[in-house]
């Protein structure tokens, strides 16, 4: 790679994820899981899937054996490609300067860089791409909130949800083997440091303002590299909740959440995704500038989570699971006869 790409270029994050998985049970359940999860189906054939979110970022869902894809970061189903959007011409040719030369580099442009893309393989061997933005705008605003002092929401209750419909693809979380040799090579991609584990994590966003992370590298001792989860993020922490909701009425299970993040102050809730790892529901992430500056942290579960639900809440008797259940009567006091 040749120097470092100025945090100013404009990265503008991710804009599609491709996952892959084999068995003809798998390939359903994710047909299934994705439109529970609350994306727009775009395509559906035997060989390929494709969903969108509200901002038409692009979910992908692929065969194990699709040559279009290099070898997988991990046995099973995983994660097999990251496409980034960029913001400019300008942004995208200093990207393909810096790939040169890296395993697995194509510049696959045309129309002037108009069109196409240029790609190449990260450290573990991921599929990255980066090409022109195409992310659309969307009018979208979550529900108001009163902190002490500060009335936003006058007249108007807070929004409740049925169920979710993700905005955009957050953040991706990857367990990595190498993690300098990671955070350097994003680095000089342009990506920046927000917030640290020491010799154990980082948090990276894409650009010098925007939200917290967009890449999350996660180095446990005797672990693997592979896909930890991705993130998608909603409007509001309602909607954490009604999706999550949502999700547990479906039969999906949970791995952890609802809850709250201390370091990017996030809510959050955790689902197993049948496409590989883990799948998250995010919202209300801290919205950062040049002006800050990264932490340090100790790793330890109150640092992980302020507060959290393990197993999840029934998305009947919207308890905790493992609370009462069956309550039939009109309030959840009223015990069931």
């Amino acid at each position: 790679m040749q120097t470092t790409l100025s945090t100013h270029q404009g990265i503008e994050g991710i804009q599609a994820i491709t996952y892959s998985t084999d068995t003809a049970e798998q390939w359903a359940e994710a047909q299934r899981f994705y439109a529970d999860w609350g994306l727009r189906s775009e395509m559906v054939s035997n060989e390929v899937q494709q969903w969108r979110t509200q901002n038409n970022s692009l979910v992908r869902v692929v065969r194990g054996d699709d040559a279009n894809y290099p070898t997988p970061i991990e046995s099973g189903a995983t994660l097999r490609a990251v496409e980034w959007g960029v913001h400019s011409i300008t942004c995208l040719q200093k990207i393909a300067q810096l790939l040169a030369g890296v395993k697995g580099f194509k510049d696959c442009r045309t129309d002037g860089g108009l069109q196409g893309y240029v790609e190449a393989l990260d450290p573990h061997g991921l599929l990255i791409s980066f090409t022109l933005n195409k992310k659309t705008e969307v009018k979208i605003s979550g529900g108001q909130s009163n902190p002490w002092g500060y009335n936003h929401r006058i007249n108007s209750p807070s929004p409740i949800y049925n169920n979710a419909q993700p905005i955009e693809i957050g953040h991706v979380v990857l367990f990595t083997t190498a993690l300098k040799e990671v955070e350097d090579f994003y680095a000089r991609l342009g990506f920046v440091t927000s917030d640290q584990y020491p010799g154990r994590g980082i948090f990276m966003r894409c650009a010098a303002e925007g939200g917290h992370h967009d890449l999350f590298l996660l180095q446990v001792p005797g672990k693997a590299q592979g896909l930890n989860h991705v993130a998608f993020t909603v409007r509001d922490i309602h909607e954490v909740f009604g999706g999550g909701l949502h999700m547990d009425r479906q039969g999906w299970k949970t791995q952890l959440g609802p809850g709250r993040h201390p370091i990017s102050s996030a809510y959050f809730w955790y689902f197993e995704n049948p496409c590989g790892g883990l799948i998250e529901y995010n919202a209300d992430e801290d919205h950062l500038t040049q002006e800050w500056q990264p932490r340090i942290f100790e790793p330890g579960p109150t640092v992980f989570a302020e507060w959290a639900v393990d197993g999840g809440l029934d998305g009947r008797s919207r308890r905790q699971k493992s609370g009462p259940v069956g309550v039939t009567g009109k309030f959840l006091t009223e015990k069931k006869s």
